[in-house]
């Protein structure tokens, strides 16, 4: 496997481990992550470049599902957990945040006063709360995102390094073929 593909890799498995990290964070109770809708953006602008390009080199292979999961099964064993452990838990937490039993999704701060968009009412309207239920909301609110991010960088490792070895076993087979 080339150096581009081990570092593409290392940096989509560096970027789920991250989130994955932050997602973990969002369920201690009183550690509250604030985003904004800036950082959020960042976040977003710094993962997609690597998630394309991941799936750029999937496609270049032009190769089935079939190849791709037999070339995972010929990566090295930690790799193979790592990526497995990333995805599955980015999978399950993803689903444990969605479940989550309240109905209010974080609106904005003004004026040092916190506001929620409530929908357990029939009205769902903004409702003034406190900044410890603030909090509460807005870890429930990240809690998926962190986690769907951490899955979709842990699709993308397992995409680069498949990718990385197939064009592998693909030049090591064309040096026999020249070979002979």
């Amino acid at each position: 496997m080339g150096w581009s593909f081990k570092v593409h890799g290392g940096i989509a498995l560096a970027m789920s481990a991250t989130a994955l990290l932050l997602a973990l964070l969002s369920w201690v109770p009183g550690m509250t992550l604030s985003l904004t809708d800036v950082d959020w953006l960042a976040v977003v602008v710094l993962m997609l470049p690597v998630v394309l390009a991941a799936g750029v080199r999937v496609l270049l292979t032009g190769s089935d599902k079939k190849t791709l999961w037999r070339a995972f099964w010929c990566l090295p064993g930690r790799l193979q957990a790592t990526l497995g452990v990333l995805f599955i838990s980015g999978f399950a937490l993803f689903f444990m945040g969605m479940s989550n039993d309240t109905r209010q999704q974080t609106e904005m701060i003004k004026d040092g006063r916190y506001y929620v968009f409530d929908m357990t009412t029939s009205k769902r309207a903004l409702v003034e709360v406190p900044r410890s239920q603030y909090e509460k909301v807005a870890r429930e609110d990240q809690r998926p995102m962190f986690a769907g991010f951490t899955w979709l960088c842990a699709v993308s490792a397992f995409g680069v390094f498949t990718a990385g070895e197939l064009r592998r076993a693909d030049a090591r087979s064309g040096s026999v073929d020249a070979a002979t």
